[in-house]
């Protein structure tokens, strides 16, 4: 586990996209269905980045990782930002809803019905466990096609790739749709 130092504050703001609605699948799904969820990164920003007008030295020792849901201190698969790539793989449940609205829950699954989404947390690893967050990245899982969400569903697994690098060459950040992530739908794997 890695103590988080300065948490940055991030307001949520309603989503401008209507929940995903579930496709009719060709296999009648159960109550809860079982979906692995794979973000696949590339193209990590590097150990450094900055400087910023609140970091005038920059930030140095740059990782990054998923945080869990109502839990800011508890991180998975911290990697550090130089790496050529990262993976994460998280388990959720799908639920339909009575009106076809499809619900992706689980411990790293942040966010109300209709507005979930999965936070990845940059920050600097200053000394051993100790990780403080500069930034995050709001992966929303509304905005992943309802045709693939039903393809994943009955595949087992939900992708999603994308650079985690921004335009300016530091760490990606902020709300996190297509085309910067492409979702996709795959077979799942053993954790």
């Amino acid at each position: 586990m890695y103590l988080i130092r300065t948490p940055v504050k991030t307001p949520s703001r309603p989503s401008r996209r209507p929940p995903a609605r579930l496709p009719s699948p060709s296999a009648p799904l159960s109550d809860t269905d079982v979906v692995q969820i794979r973000i696949e990164g590339a193209a990590l920003p590097g150990a450094s980045c900055g400087p910023s007008p609140q970091r005038p030295g920059g930030h140095h020792g740059i990782h990054v990782a998923v945080q869990r849901r109502g839990k800011p201190g508890e991180l998975l698969g911290l990697t550090p930002g130089d790496a050529p790539a990262v993976s994460w793989t998280l388990e959720a449940v799908m639920t339909p809803s009575p009106d076809g609205v499809a619900d992706l829950k689980g411990p790293y699954i942040q966010g109300p019905p209709g507005g979930r989404f999965i936070y990845l947390n940059w920050g600097t690893v200053d000394r051993p466990g100790e990780f403080t967050m500069f930034r995050r990245a709001k992966l929303w899982l509304n905005a992943v096609p309802p045709e693939v969400l039903g393809e994943a569903v009955e595949s087992g697994a939900l992708v999603g790739r994308l650079g985690l690098t921004d335009a300016k060459g530091g760490p990606l950040c902020a709300s996190v749709r297509p085309p910067l992530i492409e979702w996709s739908a795959a077979a799942s794997h053993p954790c």
